[in-house]
């Protein structure tokens, strides 16, 4: 069987997710915020694990595209914590360079789906 790694990573990043969550909320009293972080930071999974067995290649795509969306909201959520000084530094590089490595391979995956069905898609609609 083939190794997904997007699959792999994504799952690794929401336990990561996790456990940062559980550190903020009961080392940092942060609620709110860790919340937030915790739906967009493990809804990439979610995503990709559905895009696998999608019902068609536009499902595919669909799915794929909004796991990207996800991955931007994670940002947004990171940045907001490190900045408002929740995060450390290292606690910040540590899940941000996973959320651009996860950002790269999906806007990839994003751009070749759509170069390889794309075009099919829209003729056959």
């Amino acid at each position: 069987m083939k190794k997904n790694v997007v699959k792999d990573k994504s799952f690794c990043f929401a336990l990561k997710i996790i456990n940062l969550c559980k550190y903020l909320q009961a080392d940092k009293k942060e609620f709110i915020l860790s919340k937030q972080l915790v739906r967009s930071g493990t809804a990439i999974g979610a995503l990709i694990c559905e895009s696998t067995h999608a019902e068609s290649k536009a499902d595919f795509i669909h799915k794929t595209a909004i796991a990207q969306k996800e991955t931007h909201e994670t940002e947004y959520w990171i940045e907001l914590l490190f900045q408002s000084n929740y995060l450390n530094e290292d606690e910040y590089k540590s899940v941000i360079t996973d959320i651009m490595e996860l950002k790269k391979i999906l806007a990839s995956i994003s751009i070749t789906s759509k170069e390889k069905y794309g075009k099919k898609l829209i003729h056959h609609s």
